[in-house]
């Protein structure tokens, strides 16, 4: 009887001991042991020696099982997910809308940008400047009919008649106000001094006034005929044509690149709202777009966001090289921290393995002695 207990306490011990063993070496050592030359066998551990494998398969089993773009794609297009991110949008954008700070306050604490408004300006000048100049550069060559738009040229040309006919009658209605008729009988006036003794006869003859009175009716019966209407307009769609006809580098020494970029950043700071509100507590204007913001931006924003990230993330997760960054950071990991890892899942697991160790060594060592006393 105390044999067999002797020999069943031995085998639990044996077991036990082995099984405990073998889960340390899993670990331990954790460096490489040497005698001289001698590398002492099973030294260092086996994940101590096969760190760097580990590291490179953890790396391929996250990538390839774990996060996949399937899988995120799958929880990317759950109800939950597109509500919960509304949600919280919804919440945040709430906290900004009804701020007493500025939208410049906020920019300048959150974005780290000082003098958001100047910022915006210079950069708005840098874009047109930049524009401009390429503009110019790549269309130096070209026409006025290459650039300007065809909708744009066969308006032009379409009004072409009225122009013809409102310079007529601006012509006509000039000619017989006071004014234009006193500038003509200034031009006639002038005209006779310069034909010196012919002129001199013919004023003295027909008076200033009575030619006036004479020439005047005969330019407005002038203007007012279909042959000057004609020819009028004739002569503005030749020059049109010509116009046409130029191409971009005639016009630029007429071309201010600087007054026009002053214009175009003028015109956009003064008519473009964001800049006048920049500088006023969000609460004060935001209210007019809350409702947008809440019920139409976010929802539709939240959408497409995760609609196009759904459809990239393939190329996404390769482009961030997920398999790089799990290897490379479990290869930063030290070996103690991998083993604190692994026990603070496993601890549990690896008692019953050492437990089960002992069972098994108690099992055989009675075994053996049922043999043992069989046999004597």
């Amino acid at each position: 009887m105390y044999l067999i207990a002797f020999m069943v306490l031995i085998g639990a011990v044996i077991g036990g001991l082995t099984n405990s063993l073998a889960i340390k070496m899993l670990f331990r050592p954790y460096k490489e042991i040497r005698i001289k030359s001698w590398r002492v066998p099973f030294t260092p551990g086996l994940i101590p020696k096969r760190h760097d494998e580990l590291a490179i398969q953890l790396g391929k089993m996250v990538v390839d099982y774990l996060i996949t773009a399937e899988g995120l794609g799958k929880k990317l297009k759950s109800s939950v997910f597109s509500e919960g991110m509304i949600s919280w949008l919804r919440v945040e954008a709430q906290k900004v809308l009804t701020s007493n700070k500025s939208a410049a306050q906020l920019i300048e604490e959150n974005m780290r940008i000082n003098q958001p408004k100047k910022v915006m300006l210079e950069k708005t000048e840098s874009f047109v400047q930049k524009g401009l100049s390429q503009f110019l550069e790549e269309n130096r060559e070209r026409t006025l009919s290459d650039l300007l738009p065809e909708t744009l040229q066969q308006t032009v040309d379409s009004k072409l008649p009225d122009i013809t006919q409102y310079i007529l009658d601006r012509g006509q209605a000039y000619l017989e106000s006071p004014e234009g008729k006193e500038k003509v009988s200034v031009m006639i006036d002038r005209f006779l001094i310069q034909k010196g003794t012919l002129g001199n006869m013919i004023s003295m003859f027909l008076g200033n006034e009575r030619l006036v009175d004479k020439v005047q009716p005969e330019l407005l019966k002038f203007l007012r005929d279909q042959g000057t209407y004609q020819l009028l307009l004739t002569l503005l769609e030749n020059e049109l044509v010509k116009w046409k006809g130029k191409q971009l580098k005639d016009f630029e020494n007429y071309i201010n690149q600087e007054e026009v970029v002053s214009f175009v950043v003028h015109t956009v700071h003064k008519h473009v709202p964001f800049f006048e509100w920049i500088d006023q507590p969000m609460e004060e204007w935001s209210g007019a777009y809350s409702d947008f913001v809440m019920n139409n931006l976010i929802p539709r924003g939240v959408e497409l966001a995760l609609t196009v990230l759904s459809s990239h993330l393939e190329e996404l997760l390769k482009k961030f090289h997920l398999e790089d960054i799990v290897t490379e950071q479990v290869k930063t990991f030290s070996v103690e921290r991998l083993e604190e890892l692994v026990l603070s899942i496993s601890k549990k697991e690896f008692k019953m393995i050492t437990y089960l160790g002992a069972l098994l060594g108690g099992v055989i060592g009675f075994i053996q002695s049922l043999i043992v006393l069989l046999i004597g």
